[in-house]
C-alpha cells in the first residue's frame, strides 16, 4: 500500500490564487509515498548504526555482493516497509559485526529508523522488528606486501 495525503496546501476556506505564477500559487495535489522510498530510508539509517555488518539474509547478500561489484547498490536490501493512511511498519533482516552486543544494537537501529521514518518520510513509525540472521566474523588480518619476498619453491622435476 502506498500512502496517499489527500491535504492540499490551501487553507481550509481559500481557493487557490489562479492568477498567480506558478511559485507565488498556493501548492495543491497529492503526495504518494511508495514501501520502497520508506524501505530505502529505513535502510540507510540501519546501515549507518555501528555493528551493522549487512542487511538481508544469505541469498540478499550473495546478489548485493554481485551488485556492487558492477556499481550498483540497493538500499533498500532486507527491509520490508508496509506503509498505512498515517503510520508505516518497518522489517529489517541484518547480519551484526562480532563484538556488537546484539539488543544494543537491535534498540540502537530501531531508533535510527524511528527518526529518520518519522523526520524524512513524515509518517509515525508504529513499530520496527529486528531479526538478527547472523554475526561476521572478521578473519585474522593479512600480512602487509610492502617489501617482503616470498621465498621460490622449485619446481619438482
Amino acid at each position: 500500500m502506498e500512502y496517499q495525503n489527500p491535504q492540499s496546501a490551501v487553507p481550509e476556506g481559500r481557493l487557490p490564487d489562479a492568477g498567480l505564477p506558478g511559485a507565488a500559487r498556493a501548492a495543491t495535489g497529492r503526495t504518494v509515498i511508495s514501501e520502497a522510498a520508506v524501505a530505502k530510508v529505513a535502510g540507510i539509517a540501519a546501515r549507518a548504526v555501528p555493528g551493522v555488518y549487512s542487511l538481508g539474509t544469505g541469498p540478499s547478500r550473495a546478489l548485493g555482493a554481485i551488485r556492487d561489484a558492477v556499481g550498483s547498490s540497493d538500499h533498500a536490501a532486507g527491509v520490508r516497509a508496509e506503509v498505512g493512511e498515517t503510520q508505516v511498519a518497518v522489517d529489517i533482516d541484518l547480519v551484526a559485526l562480532y563484538g556488537a552486543p546484539l539488543h544494543p544494537l537491535a534498540d540502537q537501529i530501531r531508533a535510527a529508523v524511528y527518526a529518520a521514518v518519522e523526520e524524512l518520510v513524515g509518517l509515525q513509525v508504529i513499530e520496527v522488528n529486528i531479526e538478527i540472521h547472523d554475526v561476521f566474523v572478521p578473519g585474522p588480518p593479512k600480512p602487509a606486501a610492502s617489501g617482503e619476498v616470498r621465498p621460490v619453491r622449485e619446481a619438482l622435476q
